[in-house]
C-alpha cells in the first residue's frame, strides 16, 4: 500500500491528538469513520507496518491511500474498533468479525480483523449503496434489460440469480427488486430475506441474518422460511451445495426466490450451479433468469483529468452493466443445461438474443460515459479487447 498515491485531499490525520490521552484514540477512530462516510467509501483498510498504521479506503471500487498514523497508535486503534464491534480485544491471533455499534451513523458498518506479521489488519465495510437505489430507474439498466427483469419478477415461482464478483452490486440490485415489488404490490405480498449480514433495513420486509456459530445456516433458515407462508424470498448468497439445492427446491414449490452467486459470466454461473450439485432438470425448471453484472466507474462530468469533486481520479460514481441469460429461450434439452461447456452455452445464449457485458461496456465507451482503461480494469484484457475492438474474435468467449 505504500506505493499508492494518496488522493489530492486532506489526509485523515491524528493532528492535535496524543496517543496517551484516553479520549484521543476514540476521537481518531470517529474522525476516520466520519471522513470515510462523507467520501462515500465502501471499505476502510487499516494495515499495521513497521512504519505506521497505513490507512486506505475504497471509492467506486478502487482502493486509495489516505494517510499513515504513527505505529504506536495501531494496537489501540484496532482495539477500539473491536470494542465497538463487541469482539474479543485480547484475542489477536484469530480472525474476528462483527457489526460496529454505538457510533453516530445511519450507515451499517461491519468490522473484520485478521492477524498479520506486524499486528492485526482491520477492514471496515460501509454498506452505503443500498439506500441510494430505491427504484429500477436508479439502477440505470437499459430498457431491454429492465423488461427482462420485470417479466421475471412477475412470476409467482422460480429463481432469479444475480451473479458477479465481490463488489459488483449484486445485493444492491436484489434490494432494489424487493423495493420495486413492495411498491408494486402495495404490501399484499409477503417478502422475506435471509442474509449474512443484513446490509440495509427494508421497510415492510421481514429480514433475518444467519448465525453460523449457532447453526442458523442459510439452508436451515430457508427450510424454515418456507413454512412462514412467504411469496418472495431473498437468500443473501448461494455458497454451498445444500443452500443451492434448497433454493431451487423452494423455487419449485410456489415461491419466487432471489439470490446472489459468484460467477464471471452468466454462462459460467449456470455451469457453476451445476458443479455445486444442482441437477439439470432443477436448473431448467426453476431458473427464471441469471443476471451477471459489473460496475464501471463513470467519467467525472466536471473535469478532464481530476478535480476536488472526484478526488482527482477523473471518475465519479459508477454505472451498472449486465447480461441476462434466460434458460427457457435456449435451444437445448432439459438435461443439457449446466452440462454443456460454458463457452457453448454462451454462444447459444447470444444466438437467442443475450447482450454480453463486453457489448454493454463498448456502448458506454462510445457514448463517452466511461473509458477504455476502466473497461480493461473491470473486465480484464480479453473481454476488454472484445469490447473495444470491432470484429475481434475471442479464443475463449467466456
Amino acid at each position: 500500500m505504500s506505493s499508492r498515491t494518496p488522493l489530492a485531499a486532506p489526509l485523515v490525520s491524528t493532528a492535535g491528538l496524543a496517543p496517551k490521552d484516553a479520549q484521543s484514540v476514540p476521537e481518531a477512530v470517529t474522525r476516520l469513520l466520519q471522513a470515510a462516510e462523507a467520501a462515500h467509501a465502501s471499505d476502510i483498510h487499516l494495515l499495521p507496518t513497521p512504519q505506521g498504521l497505513e490507512l486506505a479506503w475504497r471509492l467506486d471500487g478502487v482502493l486509495h491511500a489516505v494517510g499513515v498514523w504513527p505505529a504506536d497508535w495501531a494496537n489501540n486503534v484496532i482495539a477500539r474498533l473491536k470494542v465497538l464491534a463487541d469482539l474479543l480485544t485480547y484475542r489477536t491471533d484469530l480472525p474476528q468479525e462483527g457489526r460496529l455499534r454505538q457510533i453516530p451513523s445511519a450507515v451499517e458498518m461491519r468490522l473484520s480483523t485478521f492477524p498479520t506479521l506486524h499486528g492485526e489488519k482491520a477492514v471496515i465495510r460501509l454498506f452505503v449503496g443500498t439506500g441510494s437505489f430505491d427504484t429500477f430507474a436508479d439502477l440505470g439498466l437499459p430498457e431491454d434489460q429492465l423488461l427482462l427483469l420485470r417479466r421475471a419478477l412477475d412470476e409467482t415461482s422460480g429463481c432469479i440469480i444475480f451473479a458477479g464478483p465481490a463488489g459488483s452490486g449484486k445485493t444492491t440490485t436484489a434490494y432494489t427488486c424487493l423495493r420495486e415489488m413492495q411498491q408494486r404490490h402495495h404490501g399484499q405480498k409477503s417478502l422475506v430475506t435471509l442474509e449474512d449480514p443484513v446490509e440495509a433495513e427494508l421497510k415492510g420486509i421481514a429480514q433475518s441474518a444467519v448465525n453460523r456459530p449457532s447453526e442458523f445456516t442459510y439452508a436451515l433458515g430457508l427450510r424454515s422460511l418456507m413454512r412462514q407462508d412467504p411469496d418472495v424470498i431473498l437468500v443473501g448468497e448461494i455458497r454451498d451445495r445444500e443452500t443451492a439445492e434448497t433454493v431451487f427446491q423452494a423455487s419449485l414449490t410456489g415461491h419466487l426466490v432471489l439470490s446472489t452467486f459468484h460467477a464471471g459470466s452468466a454462462a459460467q454461473g449456470v455451469t457453476r450451479l451445476r458443479d455445486l450439485g444442482v441437477e439439470p432438470y432443477l436448473l431448467r425448471a426453476g431458473l427464471r433468469g441469471l443476471q451477471c453484472q459489473r460496475l464501471l466507474r463513470k467519467k467525472c462530468d466536471g473535469c478532464e483529468t481530476g478535480c476536488p469533486a472526484c478526488w482527482s481520479t477523473g471518475y465519479r460514481g459508477r454505472v451498472l452493466i449486465a447480461e441476462w441469460l434466460q434458460p427457457e429461450l435456449l435451444p437445448i434439452s432439459q438435461g443439457e443445461l449446466g452440462v454443456i461447456p460454458a463457452p457453448v452455452l454462451q454462444q447459444q445464449a447470444i444466438a437467442a438474443g443475450m447482450t454480453l457485458l463486453s457489448q454493454r461496456a463498448s456502448s458506454l465507451v462510445a457514448e463517452g460515459k466511461t473509458t477504455s482503461d476502466e473497461v480493461m480494469r473491470v473486465l480484464g484484457t480479453t473481454a476488454a479487447t472484445a469490447a473495444l475492438t470491432p470484429g475481434f474474435k475471442s479464443p475463449n468467449p467466456v
